[in-house]
């Protein structure tokens, strides 16, 4: 029975009842293959990847300089406090759509609609951001066994590696085609990705613990100095950069209801997922500021080249290529996320049902996985990574502030219902998850937040126009109110 307190409601703040929330299959279903190790690995896959290989090489030449361990140690602790929201949530509701299926559940649908409809973009922008910073690795191995490929080929219009002559078409080849590489392998199904995924994330966890092993031998104490070269506001200017490289559980508790005991197995996967992530950050960090001063760190290929300025070619070229099969894994989490997401929408009827059909035989969202290869590929191939990565950050954080506000508006209002995992320091952790997702979003850039607004208000035109009167919720009233 629906607590008298959480009433599903009517409107555009009706809400799906947790009670009654079922692994529905109204779209063929999905196929329950995930164990907690799995899980685990998708989680630490898409956690780890551009961040350590890419963003964290940036970060320290142009924002925080060394400091750039303190960033990513601010984003760690929002992403934290936000973690254990998440986990009470996943213990609880082991449905495909993450905090878009939370803020349903709760807070009603015109916000899981926004949450949703923000995810759809922002885990979009990472698949491409991504690609395009495994490109960069990939250019870096193509110089150093001296390949020399089309300028057309090599970078997307307006970026170095794509210069070519004038009058001709530029396009980031490399990163384009990752992005339908990925969308193939998600749709042979979920079990032989899953062991995809895994693989990878062996191979990567590998290659940053060798990077970890053999640069302390080489690290100088006085790169250290200074630690703040662009101040404390640097440091959080950074955190605020690298703070979509400290999340990745959000998209994989997206896998839900592909997991074969989610109320268990999901809180736990999300904890060991970040806890190790952290450490790996944490340690990478001080070996790359301490091998190189900051300001000849490369923003593309921060390690490989960092292994090359201090005699080691060979190992550079070793952690290049480890850093490409790696951070497929980022690629494989957040486009698995994103088709979970639109999915769920799809299947609650505020998108067309046909992106919910799922493949006969594989149970997988086929259709939607490829417009989201298409779409990302496009993305990648065709934009600079500066201007695809203030596509993400913005609405991540919007979206932890609505899970971190729901976590406790459920606790107050439904205490009774079972919960696998319950968020420790109810309500000062959630709070300060909220607080610090806020602050962060302060640090960007106006041109982030236009980009945002009009996206935003692109999805409320198609949810007025659309979602309100298809929603499964819609028809269910209608059906109530003709009885």
């Amino acid at each position: 029975m629906t607590s008298p307190s959480l009433q599903p409601g009517r409107g555009i703040f009706r809400r799906k009842p947790i009670d009654t929330i079922t692994e529905d299959t109204g779209g063929g279903g999905l196929q329950k293959s995930l164990g907690l190790w799995q899980l685990t690995a998708i989680g630490v896959g898409g956690i780890i990847g551009a961040g350590i290989f890419s963003l964290a090489g940036a970060v320290a030449n142009e924002k925080a300089g060394p400091a750039v361990l303190i960033s990513f140690l601010i984003a760690g602790i929002a992403s934290a406090a936000a973690a254990f929201s998440y986990a009470e949530f996943a213990g609880m509701i082991p449905k495909a759509g993450s905090a878009y299926t939370y803020g349903y559940a709760v807070l009603g649908e015109v916000v899981g609609w926004l949450i949703g409809w923000d995810l759809l973009l922002e885990y979009t922008a990472i698949v491409a951001v991504v690609a395009i910073g495994i490109s960069g690795y990939f250019n870096e191995l193509v110089g150093f066994i001296g390949l020399d490929l089309p300028a057309w080929m090599m970078g997307a219009p307006g970026t170095e590696n794509g210069a070519a002559p004038p009058g001709s078409y530029k396009i980031n080849l490399f990163a384009a085609l990752l992005c339908l590489l990925i969308a193939f392998i998600l749709n042979q199904g979920m079990k032989s990705a899953a062991r995809f995924e895994t693989f990878l994330v062996y191979l990567k966890v590998g290659v940053v613990l060798l990077v970890i092993v053999v640069g302390a031998f080489h690290i100088d104490a006085g790169n250290y100095n200074p630690f703040f070269p662009y101040g404390i506001s640097g440091a959080f200017a950074g955190a605020a950069t690298v703070f979509f490289a400290v999340f990745g559980y959000d998209a994989m508790s997206t896998a839900a209801e592909e997991s074969k005991d989610a109320q268990r197995h999901m809180p736990k996967a999300i904890m060991y997922s970040l806890g190790i992530s952290m450490v790996l950050y944490v340690l990478a960090c001080l070996v790359l500021t301490g091998m190189i001063p900051f300001q000849q760190i490369s923003s593309e290929s921060a390690f490989a080249s960092a292994f090359s300025d201090v005699g080691l070619p060979v190992l550079g070229a070793i952690i290049a290529i480890g850093a490409i099969l790696g951070i497929l894994t980022v690629l494989f989490t957040f486009m698995m996320g994103v088709t979970r997401v639109g999915y769920a929408m799809s299947r609650d009827g505020l998108l067309p049902k046909w992106f919910a059909k799922t493949h006969p035989v594989r149970k997988v969202p086929s259709r939607f996985t490829w417009l989201i290869g298409i779409a990302s590929a496009l993305i990648a191939g065709l934009l600079p990574i500066g201007e695809a990565a203030e596509l993400t950050n913005i609405g991540i954080l919007l979206a932890f502030v609505i899970v971190c506000a729901a976590v406790i508006v459920l606790r107050y209002k439904r205490p009774d219902l079972p919960r696998g995992f319950k968020c420790p320091g109810m309500p000062i952790v959630p709070i300060i998850g909220i607080v610090f997702s806020i602050w962060l979003v302060t640090f960007l850039a106006p041109e982030t937040w236009l980009r945002f607004a009009a996206w935003f208000a692109i999805g409320l035109v198609i949810y007025f126009a659309y979602g309100y009167r298809k929603s499964k919720l819609n028809e269910a009233n209608a059906d109530s109110s003709e009885q």
